[in-house]
């Protein structure tokens, strides 16, 4: 077995948090999986999220970039509608 720390539990909030020992290592801001069995409480990191890409930043990077027209598919009759002339359907 590892070497054991004592921590002691306070209020915080509606909550009750304990302080984890800094040579325990642990990083802040990291979420943490708490499993409770038998009276016994086992503490694992939380699996990180995937990372998303904010694409925001590419939009007009590329201005003489033309999209070429979508051929695999059909326009539907309410699309095409409003560009036929009058009278035809």
């Amino acid at each position: 077995m590892g070497k054991e720390y004592r921590a002691k539990s306070f209020k915080s909030g509606n909550s009750v948090a304990i302080r984890m020992p800094a040579a325990l290592g642990i990083e802040p801001d990291r979420e943490w999986t708490i499993v409770e069995a038998d009276g016994k409480m086992t503490i694992e990191p939380a699996a990180n999220p995937m990372k998303k890409i904010d694409v925001s930043g590419f939009w007009g990077k590329a201005p003489g970039l033309q999209l070429p027209p979508r051929e695999d598919f059909e326009e539907r009759p309410s699309a095409l509608a409003p560009r036929l002339p009058s009278g035809r359907s």
